[in-house]
């Protein structure tokens, strides 16, 4: 009995180590995206929340419409890779969590 319950904890230890690296690398994901042009650097983080916003002198040259298209695709952009990024480690998590269980269901 004391086996099983070792490897019971073991397991659910590893699955709780798995958890907090997890939101530990969620949490780092930060992107920076710079326009084409160089004139608007945005920064988001794994949430594709805004974290940095960045004007070059570029900027003055554009007309209104031509800033809010480069600051919308920009940002776009920035959000599109934070979202494949979490997705990326969502899935590596959701293999090694299924890992585990193979393993216990060996196991047992």
């Amino acid at each position: 009995m004391s086996e099983a319950m070792d490897a019971l904890e073991a397991r659910v230890n590893r699955q709780l180590n798995l958890m907090r690296d997890l939101g530990e690398e969620l949490g780092a994901i930060r992107v920076r995206e710079t326009s084409p042009d160089g004139a608007v650097t945005v920064e988001v983080d794994g949430n594709a929340a805004l974290c940095d916003l960045v004007f070059s002198e570029a900027i003055a040259k554009m007309s209104p419409q031509e800033f809010d298209s480069v600051v919308v695709a920009t940002a776009g952009r920035a959000a599109h890779l934070a979202i494949a990024r979490r997705a990326e480690l969502v899935n590596a998590f959701n293999s090694e969590l299924a890992e585990t269980a193979a393993d216990a269901s060996r196991e047992g």
